[in-house]
């Protein structure tokens, strides 16, 4: 039976990837006590990277909202994998850390991020709102648009 958080998911037809394997030196999340640490998620999908570009150049905010979403598909995966495939085990989004392949002009980081954060509210619902950055980046690995991590409690 499909816990509540999986049946959201699929009332928004959302279905979670496998979580993708680190590229470099490091792995996916840690857990430390309750918490969990998410590494930055990129725009993977089906093993190729989305939204190459810029935001203020080849990039629009709301193809910039499609990608944060889709670096949070990516860190739900994560967590999924963090908590032994039980979503509902997550207690708490406690942060996320945004970072906008931007040009030097672009100032709408905080709107672009958005497409994670209310993601993360429809997903886990109060559970979901949670402390934030939105910085911009010169450039991010493999031209991407949109990284995120995030740190999450569960129980």
């Amino acid at each position: 039976m499909a816990g509540a958080v999986e049946q959201r998911l699929k009332q928004l037809g959302v279905e979670i990837p496998t979580p993708a394997v680190p590229v470099a030196n490091y792995v996916g999340f840690v857990k430390t006590g309750n918490l969990v640490f998410v590494s930055g998620q990129v725009t993977m999908q089906g093993g190729k990277p989305q939204f190459i570009g810029k935001l203020g150049r080849e990039i629009s905010v709301e193809q910039g909202q499609e990608a944060a979403k889709l670096c949070a598909i990516n860190i739900v995966a994560q967590l999924k994998a963090a908590c032994e495939g039980d979503l509902d085990r997550v207690e708490r989004i406690v942060k996320l850390g945004g970072f906008v392949n931007s040009a030097p002009d672009f100032t709408d980081q905080p709107k672009v991020i958005n497409g994670a954060s209310d993601f993360m509210v429809a997903v886990f619902g109060d559970k979901g709102r949670h402390a934030r950055a939105a910085v911009s980046a010169g450039s991010l690995p493999l031209g991407v648009a949109v990284e995120i991590d995030c740190v999450a409690e569960i129980r």
